[in-house]
């Protein structure tokens, strides 16, 4: 009843048991668009591969409820992740959604 439950996705370091909290009011959300194709970044969106800042100018919420099946294009093409277990066991279309 007095305690709630929440995913750190940041430096955890730094939180203690008894600190205090406070909500942002703000949906998790992260840089979309060209200036990120290539960059390897954090859950929060932030850069770590040294590239220095991402310059998107658009952000996009990370829960969104997906489009059905009748309104997604159909996946033709195959994606290779380079892991050979995953490729053999999951095969992952282009552009499809799937939990690795």
């Amino acid at each position: 009843e007095n305690s709630v439950g929440l995913i750190i996705l940041g430096d955890y370091l730094q939180i203690n048991e008894g600190d205090e909290v406070r909500a942002t009011g703000q949906l998790l959300s992260v840089p979309v668009g060209e200036a990120v194709v290539g960059r390897v970044l954090d859950p929060l969106g932030n850069p770590l591969d040294g590239k220095g800042p991402v310059n998107a100018t658009e952000r996009r919420p990370v829960e969104v409820i997906a489009p059905g099946v009748a309104e997604r294009h159909p996946v033709n093409e195959p994606m290779q992740t380079g892991i050979k277990a995953v490729d053999a066991m999951t095969p992952i279309g282009r552009g499809q959604r799937e939990l690795i």
